[in-house]
């Protein structure tokens, strides 16, 4: 009430402002007046006013439940976020504190949120809310009832888990649309913070599609709405009662809210949700390639006129990208005619297709676009690492790289045709990624085959341009520039 007054008070001194007040003089006399200005037209309020979130939560607040796991466990085994490190703290699940470490075996209670999407009782989640749960418990907002839920499915790669309950006639919620959301739309998330069930709150959204570690398949809504401990799993509704989210992660130094939040766009839960109905698990296709990020330097590198598209590092033996002919060095520009202008944009548009189905790329290579087509395969539930070994013997060359040849044997349990080991990084190449350990195994566009090739690659550069190596490390390929100094 009392911020309404003061915005009258504002808006009377704003209109007093404008009119002459009785006291005004009038102009001098024999003085010609120039006629005053026409007065600019005021634009009309960007915000009239703040919304009103009761209808919202009377509406939709009966479909939102409160999910409790129950687990065994011994020590902090009930942590869903890991190891108390900066960098599993960085993105934290919202789950309960555990017992602490060397705590004798126990019985353990998880609190989130869920909300239904079938009045015969099918509940969306996260997957980390159910993750290792003996039980799953879901109430409904009248605290009346309460329901054992069976876990159709999860899926960890979205972090969405499906439930079911044996009941019908069920509140549902409305779902939307996220592709619709704009920066600075007003949003709400209901769910139960710390036990609190069928609390609201409300925010902004702050960004869309945003990456975070480990998360390839979700392009992000970012909100400031307040979300903490419980929260995980409950809907992110916009004005019109619409579920356009799953409140999923957090950013945080404590644990609780910090201003930052992170929602499941609804159309990925729901494809997820349907796969997991039908077929009892999620099927996503997969092309075989690792990529990165196209920067100025490898677009220079490779004579793209701009840094566009994603650059392959590595192509995957066997793998559909290697049927159809794709090399380390191409750069993927479009996707069935989507443009690529991100690196994370092409595994959520592969991800999103069927296996099986053929997939058109455009890709440059060698100062030209050419298209080639891929059949997709099916992306599996786990990858597996190999660990590669490296030569001692040491070879000085004029970038700073002391490198070696390796050997048949290593190239083979690598599945590589030809590689340089680095031993010892120095010069311009001590200013970049490199380090020792590292497999160089081709520049530019070019697979290596010799040391001598190597140098004669470098001999040819002119002072002030870049060279990308393309280096392994691991099960892991990327390309490095280096500028060549004069």
């Amino acid at each position: 009430m009392k911020r309404h007054i003061v915005l009258l008070a504002v808006l009377l001194a704003f209109s007093a402002c404008k009119r002459e007040g009785p006291g005004t003089p009038p102009p001098a006399a024999g003085i010609a007046t120039a006629p005053a200005p026409a007065a600019p037209s005021m634009p009309a309020p960007v915000v009239s006013g703040l919304p009103d979130f009761s209808p919202l939560i009377e509406r939709q607040g009966q479909a939102v439940v409160n999910v409790v796991t129950t687990r065994t466990a011994r020590g902090n085994a009930l942590l869903s976020d890991g190891a108390r490190d900066p960098l599993s703290e960085f993105f934290r699940r919202f789950m309960p504190e555990a017992p602490e470490r060397g705590a004798p075996e126990q019985r353990g209670q998880g609190l989130g949120s869920g909300f239904i999407i079938s009045q015969d009782g099918y509940i969306l989640t996260n997957a980390h809310v159910i993750a290792d749960a003996d039980d799953v418990t879901v109430r409904l907002s009248d605290a009346k009832r309460e329901f054992k839920a069976k876990v159709v499915g999860a899926d960890k790669r979205t972090d969405v888990a499906l439930l079911k309950v044996d009941a019908t006639g069920l509140p549902v919620v409305t779902p939307g649309t996220s592709e619709k959301l704009k920066a600075g739309e007003w949003v709400a998330a209901i769910g139960s913070p710390f036990g609190f069930a069928n609390t609201i709150t409300a925010g902004i959204v702050s960004a869309k599609g945003r990456t975070l570690p480990d998360e390839s398949f979700v392009p992000f809504i970012q909100t400031d709405v307040a979300v903490n401990p419980g929260n995980s799993g409950g809907p992110l509704l916009n004005l019109r009662g619409e579920v356009v989210g799953i409140n999923s992660l957090i950013y945080s130094q404590t644990g609780g809210y910090m201003g930052l939040s992170f929602a499941i766009p609804i159309e990925v839960a729901m494809d997820v949700a349907r796969q997991l109905q039908t077929q009892g698990r999620v099927t996503r296709a997969r092309l075989g390639v690792r990529i990165q990020e196209v920067t100025n330097e490898l677009a220079q590198s490779f004579g793209l006129q701009s840094a566009t598209g994603v650059l392959v590092a590595w192509v995957e033996p066997g793998s559909p990208a290697h049927k159809a002919g794709i090399v380390p060095g191409d750069v993927i520009l479009k996707f069935n005619n989507e443009v690529i202008d991100t690196a994370t944009k092409l595994p959520r548009l592969v991800a999103g297709s069927r296996p099986g189905t053929p997939a058109t790329l455009e890709i440059w290579r060698k100062g030209a676009s050419q298209q080639i087509t891929a059949t997709l395969g099916e992306l599996p539930p786990e990858t597996t690492a190999r660990k590669p070994a490296t030569s001692p013997q040491v070879r000085p060359n004029t970038l700073g790289l002391a490198l070696s040849e390796l050997p048949p044997a290593q190239r083979k349990a690598l599945g590589i045709d030809y590689g340089l080991v680095v031993e010892d990084v120095q010069g311009a190449a001590a200013e970049t990624p490199i380090r020792p350990g590292d497999i160089i195994v081709g520049v530019n566009q070019q697979r290596l085959a010799s040391l001598d090739q190597f140098n004669q690659i470098l001999s040819q550069q002119k002072p002030g341009s870049a060279v990308a190596l393309l280096v392994r490390r691991g099960d892991d390929m990327l390309y490095v520039p280096i500028k060549i100094r004069g």
